[in-house]
């Protein structure tokens, strides 16, 4: 834990952003941090104005708050940008019904120097930004559990927004109903999780979401169980040709998702390759969608043009 001392920069910090979210009428503060701090306090000087939201890449940062009342995200991406860690907390809050769309949250996070507390920002949440919900979740009449199915949405929206490497990635996710899913498909090639206990292949373990990340960017899908068990990879859909609406500029990967949500009680969640959109069927529909806010930067050699 840190000293009184210690954090007493880090106070002025919030008090200051207190100020402005009152001035501003926001409706939440959000704190990126990398060490704890005494979150009784945190709560107090911040609850007047909303929800106390401290994103952090520490589990043990977590569990040492988990009796308060200041609500915790876990950042997963501890490499990325505090940028984007703050795009990818935000983005968390929203689904866990923290905070709603269209809000006001004021953040409070080290900019410039890695070690200190040092900028305060205002983010307005639009409609683009805070588009997907743990209640619209809900909405889906689906017998995948809600975790699940944000586990799942979550892993998407990771790879819509960063990519791989600096590189844009398509990939589909098909969720529930797995038995019948799987006859719908056939094999693309090399099974990464084939022989992976079902508890190695589980999404809810980081390690499995890691390595989803790493072969996304290969052809074929992934294909989910309703407890999360990743039941297969790089697998091509065969089913059925089906009568389908579908936007104008979507591709293949779109219309095999819709196709397999319409013949198959399952949920398809597809990445597009293009703008980092995810999207998701049911029954042969987009039912809900969730823009991309940031993909990482690619860095250019010297010798290379823009």
């Amino acid at each position: 834990m840190s000293t009184l001392k210690s954090q007493k920069p880090f106070f002025a910090h919030v008090d200051a952003a207190v100020k402005l979210a009152k001035a501003i009428d926001a409706d939440a503060i959000l704190v990126l941090l990398d060490k704890a701090v005494s979150w009784a306090r945190l709560h107090k000087k911040a609850s007047p104005i909303g929800p106390v939201i401290v994103a952090t890449t520490s589990e043990k940062i977590i569990e040492a708050g988990e009796k308060t009342e200041v609500a915790f995200i876990q950042v997963e991406m501890p490499e990325i940008s505090a940028q984007n860690q703050l795009t990818q907390a935000v983005l968390d809050a929203v689904t866990a019904d923290l905070i709603k769309s269209g809000s006001t949250v004021v953040t409070v996070y080290s900019g410039f120097d890695n070690e200190e507390i040092d900028t305060i920002s205002v983010l307005r949440l639009t409609e683009r930004l805070g588009r997907l919900t743990a209640r619209d979740l809900r909405k889906l009449e689906t017998k995948v559990p809600l975790d699940t199915l944000k586990m799942v949405v979550d892993t998407a929206v990771a790879i819509g927004r960063e990519g791989r490497e600096g590189n844009p990635v398509g990939t589909m996710f098909v969720v529930g109903d797995h038995t019948k899913v799987l006859k719908e498909s056939r094999s693309g090639g090399f099974d990464f999780v084939k022989g992976y206990t079902r508890k190695e292949r589980n999404i809810f373990d980081r390690r499995t979401r890691e390595g989803i990340k790493e072969i996304a960017q290969l052809d074929g899908m992934f294909v989910i169980a309703a407890d999360g068990t990743v039941e297969g990879s790089g697998r091509i859909i065969d089913t059925s040709p089906v009568e389908i609406t579908m936007t104008k500029g979507l591709g293949s990967r779109h219309f095999s998702g819709a196709a397999i949500s319409k013949n198959t009680n399952a949920i398809a969640v597809v990445v597009s390759q293009s703008s980092g959109t995810v999207r998701i069927f049911q029954n042969g529909e987009v039912v809900l969608r969730i823009e991309p806010l940031q993909r990482a930067m690619k860095w250019k050699s010297s010798g290379e043009t823009a």
